[in-house]
């Protein structure tokens, strides 16, 4: 977990809580009306860590505003990329079981 923390630290946005990351989602994967929405942006998804346990959300959101249709459950496009960010975190990291 600890180099699972600072892989975090190094390749996503800290919240305010210590065990919640925020992942950015590259613009070209935004769903059309993500994409409409520049006030809305950044689109981020979470990354939740525990004592021995790591949570990739499949939910996209905004960090600007609760208030607006767009934030939404992951495209196959956007569910590839945070499924690709914990393999290349796993990787990187020579994780094993």
């Amino acid at each position: 977990m600890k180099k699972a923390m600072g892989f975090l630290r190094k390749n996503a946005m800290t919240s305010c809580l210590d065990s919640l990351f925020w992942v950015r989602l590259p613009d070209d994967l935004l769903s059309p009306e993500q994409y409409e929405h520049d006030r809305c942006r950044p689109y981020v998804f979470a990354v939740e860590t525990g004592a021995d346990w790591i949570r990739f959300e499949l939910f996209i959101r905004t960090l600007n505003t609760m208030k607006c249709t767009c934030p939404a459950y992951c495209s196959a496009n956007q569910r590839d990329f945070v499924v690709n960010f914990a393999d290349s975190m796993i990787e990187e990291l020579a994780i094993t079981t």
